[in-house]
């Protein structure tokens, strides 16, 4: 009896411009009944959709796509609209069930159990994560930003850009200095976007690298405010002259630096408050301006001979400048991932054109340009080699060592080297669309996402400054008003209360808090980017360290994803040798999925192909469903399954032995010459090497494992057994996954799924975290949150290490970042001076504030000692 099974849709959209359409779209089919899960593509305008049994009729799907402005037809007249079939799908089932393509819809209804016995081509590691990058769109755009200094300032961005009509995503990333922006294009441009920041009161451009300008500012605010700040201490501890003219010289210089040195603090700080927050700058700007506007006061109106404190207001700003530049070197480590991969383009490339040979700017290549690269030379672009052989360094792709042989008809990447012959290659990708900038834009996406602990962050920093302020005023109060005895202090209760409040203010900046969790998960992201292990979002690095269970495909995921000989049998008086050989000369002509992997044994074994003497066969036929005959030496020979053998003499130990392999879930290939059986050879999609460890490392961290595939129980099991895992689920469909994933976090698990087929795409985006294998399906790879491109098990392992080890640093930061503040404060308020004579006056206590932020980056870029002994 046919089951019902679940059915694939590939409808042509026209219209679709960016991923803003492609969500407009996805998000009307999502609201039907019956309608499992859908994607959209406007480069190829394509939509594909699973649907359950009983699904919305085609009519209502279509009528979806039109409410919402978009053609089902494409610019052009009827008859040139293509109708395409599909060939079929890469599922983990028996058959494929291959539907007629309708108006321009590809049908398609997958049984999922069959992907071990197709055929697969070899592929390097770079061609497996060709489509793991996903393109820019028109309506996403990130640019550099100048002027932010802590937590606060990068949520007034975001509170600016969510006022904004047409804003449909906003990120901004403190360390990168960087804003990453979904916008609707027919309500804002990219001029309108930089507007938005500006009036925050932020810089913004769209330089893809920073140009050095703000460094420079930064560099020169610091060398001015230390230029005047070196000899007004000198003057003011010298005693050079008497403590009015020393007032009124000191406040001149204080002055300068204020109008100089000083006035971007304040410049902030009106934006800050203009947008409804209150950042770091807002603090110093209150800190120094107290210090100053005092001094002045008092200088003008009060008595000019009493002690001032310009000195402090300029000392400040001067410390603090210090602080900054210190903080954007280290910051500018945590991005070093990035820049490395960054500068990997070449520069230039030679283009044939008419027979001539021109060189020109990378930049400038067009797709379907020949491109030649000589031995030596990075290759310039993606494509396709023409013309040449040779071998490629791919390391910096896959992080593998050894070169991979290239010859016509095989792709090639951007930025890989090639080492030892010259080539043609045509451009298939250009510009945003290759390999390696979809990766930069996928680790700019990654370490742009904010990691759930970073709400704890942003919660804190928003409410942390007026708290600072009330605590500043409380300070300043009570040492005025509750002086203790006569002669205590060392100055005067205000002038002191008047210090200890600034110091609060200076101590207390939230600068740490914000790069918390942003610098842990650039550097985190960088280390799994350099061992081939792509994280899409920051936060997976946060999720995936609380998995709990994990699941795992089968074929092509656990499995090599192609059939092997496990055994060869031979009955009693024939060897291993002549089996093989028997089997693989008949098997040579035929198509059958099982003849490579018979006739790749006996060429492993020396037996056939080059240099040897082919087995001499006549008549060949392929009897469907059954295996190969043919006549050797006028005798008959057969090689398939039992039924093409059954009325040809079987001995007992083979039939028993064949029995005994069945039950174990392996595919068998007998062999029988002139009616009397030779012997058996077993056949399995055998499991990766380095499957069983990886997990058995996961057992070792205390994470449950499960098998569900859509094979028979007996492969599975047997599958399972070799792997060690205890848990199996076989005979599943791809809804059914779906179902087994919700029942696991219904009992509250954490869940991850890794697989490596469209089958396994529902799973994977129902799992907690999605996990897609580097050699798998272009949808397996855009459903998964995590990309393992080495296509090795171990990464998984990996990647819960390295994300258990990203959250502790984020934990460790954030002591580093509150619990300081909640230490100093006290100190900085002169709580412990009754007792011990302990404070901080205003300039230590700047230094301090830096010292805390400069321990949150330095403790974020040790993660970087997470290195290969370590990673495993």
């Amino acid at each position: 009896m046919k089951r019902d099974m679940k059915e694939t849709h590939e409808i042509k959209v026209y219209g679709m411009m960016c991923g803003h359409c492609e969500k407009a779209v996805v998000s009307a089919l999502e609201k039907l009944d019956g309608v499992e899960t859908v994607s959209a593509s406007h480069e190829r305008e394509l939509v594909t959709l699973v649907v359950s049994p009983g699904h919305p009729p085609m009519e209502t799907l279509k009528a979806a796509i039109l409410e919402e402005g978009y053609d089902l037809t494409p610019p052009v007249a009827p008859s040139d609209i293509n109708i395409e079939t599909s060939t079929g799908i890469d599922t983990d089932t028996e058959d494929n069930t291959i539907g007629t393509g309708i108006e321009g819809i590809n049908t398609i209804a997958a049984d999922p159990e069959s992907e071990q016995n197709e055929k697969s081509d070899p592929q390097s590691e770079a061609d497996r994560i060709a489509a793991v990058v996903t393109p820019d769109t028109l309506c996403d755009i990130s640019f550099n930003i100048r002027g932010m200094h802590c937590a606060n300032c990068s949520l007034a961005i975001e509170k600016a850009f969510g006022r904004t009509e047409g804003v449909v995503s906003t990120t901004i990333n403190l360390p990168l200095e960087k804003g990453f922006v979904t916008y609707d294009s027919d309500v804002l441009d990219e001029r309108k976007i930089l507007d938005i920041v500006k009036f925050a009161g932020y810089d913004a451009s769209l330089e893809s690298t920073p140009d050095g300008t703000a460094g420079s500012r930064e560099k020169f605010r610091f060398l001015f405010a230390l230029s005047i700040t070196v000899p007004m201490m000198l003057i003011m501890h010298l005693g050079l002259f008497s403590m009015t003219t020393t007032n009124i010289i000191t406040g001149v210089m204080a002055t300068l630096v204020q109008v100089v040195s000083g006035r971007a603090f304040y410049e902030g700080a009106y934006h800050s408050l203009k947008n409804g927050m209150a950042n770091m700058d807002v603090l110093i700007s209150l800190g120094i301006s107290a210090a100053y506007f005092y001094s002045l006061f008092a200088t003008l109106f009060m008595d000019p001979g009493k002690p001032l404190f310009f000195d402090s207001a300029a000392m400040l700003i001067t410390f603090i400048l210090i602080g900054k530049m210190l903080e954007a070197n280290a910051k500018g480590k945590t991005g070093q991932a990035l820049k490395e991969l960054l500068a990997l383009n070449a520069d230039t490339a030679r283009i044939i054109n008419g027979g001539e040979e021109k060189i020109l700017a990378t930049s400038m290549v067009e797709k379907g340009d020949v491109v030649r690269v000589l031995a030596g030379e990075k290759i310039p672009v993606d494509g396709e080699v023409i013309k040449g052989t040779t071998q490629v360094d791919e390391s910096m792709l896959t992080g593998e060592s050894f070169p991979v042989s290239k010859s016509p008809g095989r792709p090639v990447t951007g930025a890989t080297i090639n080492l030892s012959g010259t080539i043609l290659v045509k451009t298939t990708r250009t510009g945003n669309d290759t390999v390696l900038a979809g990766i930069i834009k996928m680790v700019e996406d990654a370490q742009a996402d904010k990691a759930p602990i970073q709400r704890l962050a942003d919660t804190a920093s928003n409410v942390f400054v007026p708290v600072v302020v009330a605590m500043a005023l409380v300070t300043f109060f009570y040492w005025y008003l509750f002086p203790g005895p006569e002669g205590g202090l060392p100055t005067t209760p205000f002038l002191f209360g008047f210090e200890r409040m600034i110091a609060v203010l200076v101590i207390a900046c939230p600068c740490a808090l914000g790069l918390a969790t942003p610098t842990a998960i650039m550097v985190g992201s960088g280390v799994g980017l350099r061992r081939g292990i792509l994280f899409k979002k920051g936060s997976v690095l946060e999720n995936i360290s609380r998995l709990e269970m994990v699941f795992f495909d089968k074929t092509g995921t656990l499995t090599q994803g192609k059939p092997e000989v496990t055994g060869i049998y031979p009955a009693k008086g024939i060897t291993e040798e002549e089996l093989i050989t028997l089997a693989a000369g008949a098997e040579a002509d035929s198509s059958h999925p099982l003849a490579p992997a018979v006739v790749t044994a006996a060429r492993e074994k020396g037996l056939h192909g080059e240099g040897t003497e082919t087995l001499a066969v006549e008549q060949s036929r392929e009897i469907s469903g059954l295996g190969m005959e043919c006549l050797y030496n006028g005798k008959s020979l057969k090689v398939g399954n039992l039924k093409l053998v059954k009325t040809d003499r079987i001995p007992e130990g083979i039939a028993e032995k064949g029995a005994a392999l069945a039950r174990e879930g392996q595919t068998l290939v007998y062999v029988s010459l002139d009616h009397r059986v030779m012997g058996v050879i077993a056949l399995a999609d055998v499991i990766k090497p380095d499957a069983k460890e990886a997990i058995q490392r996961l057992h070792d961290a205390g994470i449950e494992t499960a098998l569900v595939s859509g094979d028979n129980r007996a492969a599975a099991q047997w599958v399972a057994g070799e792997a060690g895992i205890f848990h199996v689920e076989a005979e599943v469909m791809p809804e059914d996954k779906i179902e087994l994933v919700k029942k696991w976090q219904a009992k509250g698990r954490i869940v991850a799924m890794v697989g490596d087929g469209i089958n396994d795409a529902p799973a994977l985006a129902q799992a907690d975290i999605g996990i897609a294998i580097g050699s798998g399906t272009d949808v397996a790879k855009e459903t998964g949150e995590v990309v393992l491109v080495k296509d090795t098990l171990l990464d998984v392992d990996r990647a819960i290490r390295l994300g258990k080890k990203t959250l502790t640093t984020i934990k460790q930061n954030f002591f580093w970042a509150f619990f300081y503040n909640l230490i100093m404060i006290p100190v900085a308020a002169g709580v412990f001076y009754p007792m011990y004579g302990l404070t901080l006056t205003p300039e230590f206590a700047s230094i301090a504030m830096w010292f805390s932020s400069l321990s949150v980056v330095g403790n974020s870029l040790l993660l970087k000692r997470f290195d290969k002994k370590r990673f495993g």
